[in-house]
């Protein structure tokens, strides 16, 4: 089994996937608009549900997949140091695995040949964006106004993510089209960060560290 963790926006998410069967449960914490994000006390009992819901201990997982962002600076740390944590006290190996490119996937298997954007609220007035089609990433990663990130799409797409739909005008008008505000489409899910991870090589525990892709209001401390 595999471990799945994101918590690159306010949304607190956890997975157990079995690569075999590609059947896996997930759990998540979405707090209401506006609402704290409840990453430090949600995500270690919803691992814990998720194990349990899945009928397994962790003697029978076999890696960990974590979400690296971009993000949420807060977010990001605590989901990768407890990644880490995790993986250093049960021996296991560490993959990281872009959240954007897990954001995209929520797509990518039924919209074949067509370009996905992955959008998160930066703010700042920016989106963390990248664009992918058929799992390709054309756009990598990158904070950007709105306005710059149209000027680098010329083809039709498809806006996922809560970057979406806070720029919803934005995008529509230069004819992206975005999903309803309410469509599990906008959500990073856990799932796709350990189906990305399945045949990813795993990371030096002590190199894994989130992508920011700019600079944090306030520096923070280094991760432990």
């Amino acid at each position: 089994m595999i471990v799945g963790i994101d918590t690159s926006t306010p949304a607190t998410a956890v997975a157990l996937l079995d690569p075999r069967g590609d059947e896996g449960v997930e759990r998540r914490d979405d707090p209401a608009s506006g609402a704290r994000p409840g990453h430090a006390e949600r995500l270690q009992p919803l691992l814990e549900q998720a194990l349990a819901e899945a009928g397994v201990g962790w003697e029978r997982v076999t890696r960990i997949c974590v979400g690296v962002g971009p993000g949420g600076f807060t977010g990001l740390r605590l989901g990768i140091a407890t990644a880490r944590a995790l993986a250093q006290g049960r021996g296991l190996p560490l993959v990281a695995v872009s959240s954007l490119a897990a954001l995209a996937r929520n797509a990518e298997l039924g919209e074949p040949g067509r370009l996905v954007l992955a959008l998160l609220d930066a703010r700042r007035g920016e989106l963390f964006a990248a664009g992918y089609r058929d799992g390709a990433e054309l756009l990598a990663p990158a904070a950007l106004a709105p306005a710059a990130l149209l000027a680098r799409v010329t083809a039709p797409a498809l806006g996922l993510g809560d970057g979406a739909v806070r720029f919803r005008a934005e995008l529509e008008q230069a004819g992206v089209v975005v999903p309803a505000d309410g469509s599990v489409a906008h959500r990073v899910s856990a799932l796709q960060v350990c189906r990305l991870g399945v045949a990813k090589e795993p990371t030096d525990r002590d190199a894994l560290l989130p992508d920011y892709r700019r600079e944090p209001d306030a520096v923070p401390p280094p991760l432990p």
